[in-house]
This record gives C-alpha cells, sequence and structure tokens, in this order.
C-alpha cells in the first residue's frame, strides 16, 4: 500500500499515541463500572475512543485517489511558543515551590498565556492581544469562580495581601 496522504498518515498515528496515553494513564486510577464510574472511567473511554477513531483516519490515508499532500517542515516557532504558552500558565497558576516561586494565580497566568501564544502567529498586536487576554480572565473568573465556585487564587498574594 501506498500512503496518498501524509497529513491524514501523521494526524491519525498522532492521535493513536494521544489516544493510547491517556487509556494506559487512565488504568492507575479505578475504572468502576458504567453504573458507578471511577475516576479513570471517562479518560479510559476518551483515550479508548480517540485510538480508534485514529485508525480509521490512518488507514483513510492509504486510499485517497490522486491525492499528493506532503507534510512539511515543522514550524518551529508556533510549536515552541504554544507549547511555552502552556508551560508558563501551569508555572505561574501554581509556583514552583521547590525554587522558592510563589503561585501568581489565574490571571497573570492567562495574561502570560495569551501574549506567548500570540507570538506564535504573525498577527501580533498588544492591543488585541490584551483585550483577547481580557475576555478570557474574565470569562475564566465568571466560569470558575463565580459559576463553579472553584478555590482558584487569582492573584499573587503579595498583591491581595
Amino acid at each position: 500500500m501506498v500512503i496518498r496522504s501524509q497529513k491524514d498518515f501523521f494526524a491519525g498515528l498522532t492521535l493513536a499515541i494521544v489516544g493510547g496515553a491517556f487509556a494506559l494513564g487512565a488504568r492507575e486510577y479505578p475504572i468502576g463500572t458504567a453504573a458507578s464510574m471511577g475516576p479513570g472511567y471517562f479518560p479510559l473511554l476518551l483515550g479508548v475512543l480517540l485510538a480508534v477513531l485514529s485508525v480509521a483516519i490512518t488507514l483513510g490515508s492509504f486510499g485517497k485517489p490522486d491525492e499528493t499532500e506532503k507534510v512539511g517542515a515543522i514550524a518551529w516557532k508556533p510549536l515552541l511558543f504554544v507549547v511555552g504558552a502552556n508551560f508558563a500558565f501551569g508555572i505561574l497558576l501554581g509556583g514552583l515551590p521547590s525554587i522558592g516561586l510563589p503561585a501568581m494565580g489565574l490571571m497573570p497566568a492567562i495574561l502570560a498565556l495569551v501574549i506567548i501564544a500570540t507570538l506564535a502567529g504573525s498577527g501580533f498586536t498588544l492591543r488585541g492581544t490584551i483585550t483577547l487576554a481580557a475576555v478570557l480572565a474574565a470569562g475564566s473568573w465568571l466560569v470558575f469562580v463565580k459559576t463553579i465556585n472553584l478555590p482558584i487564587q487569582l492573584w499573587p498574594a503579595f498583591v491581595t495581601g
């Protein structure tokens, strides 16, 4: 068989790896049953469904007629900025107590996430980025703090006292 769509082939393989990792990771938690679900039930189910979907995508990459899609070079700049934005969000939200970095809270973490992630693209504008960060921060506050009452630190401790 000949791979006729490299994009579908590699997308399917990537999804299979992610789905398999979730399914394997979910085994560390009690699974339970459909009537009494444990904390590992939903991640296991989603991991298996993603792996099954990825098999369909990968197999479909072999049978497409007259398609010559090639996978281009890896876009390193967007990859590094988007992954870095997620790391920055996690570190700012939770801090790194092992090295003495305190948690900065949700609002600075969202601001850093948006600024770093928008640097991945070519259409960065400071005004648009700050507007997006403000809307996402307000929406996160509304959903997580006001609606479902999660006890999330919003600002650094030295700001709130």
